[in-house]
């Protein structure tokens, strides 16, 4: 993803994408409106939101270099895309966007959608049909009226791409049917079902991720550690075992995807390390100098934690200057895990194996937060962005040195109890302050935590429960200290006085096209194992 937020860069460009192929193309007018109260609202241009949006509107890959002219290419492809404040009846999450789209044709469709947290997106709502729509198959909303219901049916299970039966309801003699399928409706559908009756429609949005087709192998972390147990496997590795059957690929596959994105880790943090980076709205450049200052020895000590810490804060350099990264879960935490395995992996040698495993490993916790919680800083406060890539960096620690699947968990669980409560006050709406010195201290404390479980601390209060405190404490924080920058750090007086260098008019970076070299990814992010 480009950052600097998965919640609002990424998963803008996700419902942007699923828009686009339920109007069946790039709309001639795009309206889209946000809430006041939401989160939306007072930071869309800050975090990229309105660009993401325009991506994939667009059709076109968030990581391509022309993200940067996206608003001014709108008019140029023939899409008028306007952005409105206003109060909105359905904005049930900080982050509701409703969408009034108009096709060249002059046929409409009014969604309302929402960004959930590490670039998971839902559409609950098509021409005021309720529906929930998170894009991980080809998922089909039909319409008729009810006489027709057992017909449609049939038509829809076809082929036997199904992937469950048909969801059905009737009101005022219309009945509404919503599928989901492992591939995209034939050519023929359309032309079928208006024979059937001219009435009838069919609303379909294609998957922005891996299709996922098959049964998960454990829905929480008890589960996760029996198995692996009763298996003898590492956490990585009853982790590769879940993703190779919830997607249907190979557990190679598997392996190469990860290392893909953990190459696009390594090439964040080498970028944001030149000491010539440029491109921050709130900060200057500084993560290059705070590396070689270690490396020559002129801190307190020398140390890997510091060497961490300074790689994470490289990465979000790159993030704040919306340059392409792995968000791990989220584009505000994508530092951390970077920091920790690319530090561990140099002290300790390792293989390109362990470090797929070690990721896969790390996925696997941060998924038990994603079925139990959130990865949404705007429910949770940062303690499920920042708090949960350190924990998900404390597993990835633990299974790259050989420790089993419960210590794995147990360094996690240790992890999200010390961050319970951290709050999300990023200063003027930008992730870099507080952002980047947490996402520098996670890395650090991946290790201490990993190490403690490791070295025999007994942790009393499992990954799970540990989860459910965190998500529940996340709950109770007022607004303000939820992604609005209306508490904590971002009410500072000296905070309040930085002026930020926005808009970003062209690719930040040392004088070339930001991440030109790294290669696209249409799909967006895992919403399994591997984000």
């Amino acid at each position: 993803m480009r950052g600097p937020s998965s919640s609002h860069t990424a998963g803008s460009f996700h419902i942007g994408c699923m828009a686009r192929s339920i109007l069946g193309g790039t709309p001639a007018r795009a309206v889209l409106s946000f809430d006041p109260a939401g989160s939306y609202a007072p930071t869309y241009a800050q975090q990229g939101a309105d660009r993401g949006f325009c991506m994939g509107l667009l059709g076109k890959p968030l990581p391509d270099e022309s993200f940067f002219a996206a608003l001014a290419d709108a008019p140029r492809a023939g899409m008028n895309l306007q952005f409105r404040v206003r109060p909105l009846a359905q904005a049930e999450h900080p982050n509701t966007v409703e969408m009034d789209l108009t096709a060249v044709d002059g046929a409409t469709v009014r969604l309302v959608a929402r960004s959930i947290g590490g670039g998971g997106v839902e559409v609950t709502r098509v021409d005021n049909h309720p529906v929930l729509f998170n894009g991980s198959v080809y998922e089909i909303l039909v319409t008729a009226p009810a006489s027709r219901e057992a017909a449609m049916r049939s038509l829809l299970a076809g082929e036997g791409e199904l992937l469950e039966t048909p969801i059905g309801s009737a009101n005022d003699g219309t009945v509404r049917l919503t599928a989901r399928r492992k591939v995209a409706l034939p050519e023929t559908f359309r032309r079928d079902l208006s024979a059937l009756d001219p009435s009838a429609r069919v609303w379909e949005s294609a998957p922005v991720y891996f299709v996922q087709t098959g049964t998960p192998l454990f829905t929480s972390a008890r589960e996760m550690v029996r198995l692996a147990e009763e298996r003898t496997l590492s956490l990585g590795r009853i982790a590769l075992a879940y993703e190779a059957q919830v997607l249907g690929l190979s557990e190679s596959a598997v392996m190469a995807e990860i290392l893909r994105r953990y190459d696009i880790m390594v090439q964040s943090v080498e970028r944001g390390l030149d000491p010539r980076f440029t491109g921050l709205q709130l900060l200057p450049g500084y993560a290059g100098a705070l590396f070689q200052a270690e490396a020559e020895g002129r801190l307190s000590m020398r140390n890997l934690h510091t060497r961490a810490a300074a790689r994470a804060m490289a990465v979000m350099q790159v993030n704040s200057a919306m340059g392409v990264v792995c968000a791990a879960p989220t584009g505000g935490s994508a530092g951390v895990i970077p920091g920790a395995l690319l530090t561990l992996s140099e002290a300790r040698s390792l293989t390109r194996e362990q470090i797929a495993l070690a990721l896969l490993a790390a996925g696997a916790t941060g998924m038990i937060l994603a079925i139990r919680g959130t990865f949404a800083a705007e429910v949770a406060g940062c303690q499920v962005e920042i708090g949960a890539s350190g924990a998900m960096a404390a597993t990835a620690v633990v299974d790259a040195v050989g420790g089993t699947a419960r210590q794995a968990c147990d360094a996690a669980a240790i992890s999200f109890q010390n961050t319970m409560g951290m709050v999300c006050d990023l200063v003027q709406g930008i992730v870099e302050i507080p952002c980047h010195t947490r996402n520098g201290v996670a890395a650090a404390s991946a290790f201490v935590n990993a190490d403690l479980i490791l070295g025999g601390y007994p942790n009393p209060i499992p990954l799970d429960e540990s989860i459910d405190a965190v998500y529940a404490v996340g709950l109770a924080m007022p607004s303000e200290l939820r992604c609005t920058s209306k508490g904590g750090l971002a009410l500072a007086p000296s905070a309040k006085a930085l002026q930020p260098s926005f808009p970003l008019a062209h690719a930040p970076g040392s004088g070339e096209p930001m991440n030109s070299h790294l290669p696209g990814n249409r799909h967006g992010q895992f919403r399994s194992v591997a984000w």
